[in-house]
């Protein structure tokens, strides 16, 4: 899913609200500093009154001014002197308010000048920090790969530096004039040819596509259509002759270009703050409960199939970002080497999944000389989901979300179709749409993609309490809907 961009004064919200923090912090100190510890000589309305107006001055100024234009830019030296100029604008409106106000008169002139100072390096500090998390955490995950010709390639990336994009990783090329694969250009990889790209879109990580063409070529319908069927964000530079906007376009900026951006859904940052939120709050609570079961279920996996507690394997995340799942282990050691002689016996004949009526890797599922079945703990952790919770910790970790779709194995990942990848628009999930719809039940592919999809084109934070609720259900049924 896309995450659209906010404007103007809610471009840099998170910036105001540091700043905020800072600016409370500093007036605080400074009246701790002009009354020795002691709140004894304050007067807590009046100084009340002067935090509600400084609030009111910092919203003011950054309204008026847009002081956090280009903010992610900045270097050092330069974010000091616009620092300074804006708690100089924030001071003189305060006090310009309590002027007019009246209250100017009783509020400490010592409060007043030292308080600014401690605005300036308690805020200067912030923001510095503010945007090495950012660019460490925020943006250089993102992975855009640029379509366009081999003549374009090297001022395509000096336009997408102007502005605040200029962090984004640029993974690499692939031109439609002519065949550069294994080449490198302006120290970047040319990845795929124009009759390979979709491909290798389709098998890599890939977050973003940008495809920027000569003014005077047609709009690349076809590989607009791939790309959109692919479930890929893609941008598409506008050209003089451009059409109108189609379905789910939208109009962005990427440096000096402008663009249209299409994606199977997109999202406020405000709606990508609220959903990140509760699975951190899932995540941590999950942990927790992981914790206790690891007292539970610890000796009993060791004592009936000695080896790790838990389970690792590589799967593949959003975009196609491959990650370590972990999970509890249900399955004998030896699982992964024995799927290939259970391959017949899958009940997704398409291979697509791997589904069987009866496992006999999972740990105390055995067939007895009489031909029935005997299950045991494994069979056990697998119904209740008990072994699903140790993914809490990739939900913290930011791999998955609480709610979302399967994360794929390697080798399902590598069959997939074009249309298959769109399904990996979003975060893998430890709950979603397909499970709480009978997964058990499901063995057709083409239906688990269709209600992958409808469930990222449909997304609500509504929706996604709406599933944590039958999950919570079909988990108490023992139905083993995780």
């Amino acid at each position: 899913m896309y995450k659209r961009k906010a404007k103007g004064f809610w471009k840099h919200l998170d910036f105001l609200i540091i700043d905020i923090f800072c600016m409370l912090a500093a007036l605080f100190l400074a009246m701790l500093f002009r009354f020795h510890g002691s709140s004894n000589g304050w007067e807590i309305e009046l100084y009340f009154r002067v935090f509600t107006l400084a609030i009111v001055s910092e919203i003011v100024v950054t309204i008026a001014l847009n002081p956090f234009k280009n903010v992610l830019k900045r270097g050092y030296y330069k974010e000091f002197v616009k620092t300074i100029q804006h708690v100089a604008f924030v001071e003189l409106v305060l006090v310009f308010i309590l002027y007019i106000a009246q209250l100017a008169e009783p509020v400490s002139r010592l409060v007043m000048g030292l308080f600014p100072v401690l605005y300036v390096i308690f805020a200067y500090i912030a923001r510095i920090l503010w945007k090495k998390f950012l660019k460490l955490h925020a943006w250089t995950d993102r992975n855009i790969l640029v379509i366009t010709n081999s003549d374009m390639a090297c001022d395509v990336l000096e336009n997408m530096k102007t502005g605040e994009y200029e962090t984004i990783h640029t993974s690499g090329f692939i031109f439609l004039d002519q065949p550069m694969e294994g080449q490198t250009v302006c120290d970047i990889p040319v990845v795929a040819t124009q009759d390979n790209m979709m491909e290798y879109i389709c098998h890599g990580w890939v977050d973003e596509v940008l495809v920027v063409l000569p003014e005077d070529a047609k709009r690349p319908s076809k590989l607009l259509q791939q790309l959109s069927e692919a479930g890929v964000t893609r941008h598409y530079v506008i050209a003089t002759n451009s059409s109108r906007l189609e379905h789910n376009e939208i109009v962005d900026q990427i440096g000096k270009y402008t663009v249209m951006t299409d994606a199977i859904n997109s999202v406020t940052w405000v709606q990508a703050l609220l959903k990140r939120l509760m699975d951190i709050a899932g995540g941590l609570f999950g942990c927790l409960i992981t914790g206790c079961l690891y007292l539970y279920l610890a000796p009993k996996i060791r004592r009936q199939s000695p080896g790790p507690v838990f389970f690792s394997q590589e799967r593949i995340g959003q975009n196609g970002r491959p990650f370590k799942m972990y999970k509890f282990r249900s399955m004998y050691m030896d699982a992964e080497e024995r799927k290939k002689e259970l391959e017949e016996l899958n009940r997704a004949h398409d291979g697509m999944m791997f589904k069987l009526d009866f496992d006999p890797r999972i740990i105390g599922n055995e067939i007895l000389p009489d031909g029935t079945h005997k299950t045991g703990l494994g069979d056990f952790m697998r119904r209740t989901s008990l072994d699903e919770f140790p993914q809490f910790f990739n939900v913290l970790k930011g791999d998955m979300s609480l709610v979302g779709t399967r994360p794929p194995t390697l080798d399902e990942w590598e069959k997939y179709d074009i249309h298959h990848r769109a399904r990996m628009a979003t975060k893998p999930g430890i709950t979603g749409l397909w499970q709480v719809s009978g997964r058990s039940k499901i063995t057709d592919f083409e239906e688990v993609v269709r209600l992958d999809t409808d469930y990222i084109r449909s997304w609500s934070l509504g929706l996604d309490i709406k599933i944590l609720l039958k999950t919570i259900r079909c988990v108490v049924k023992k139905d083993g809907a995780m």
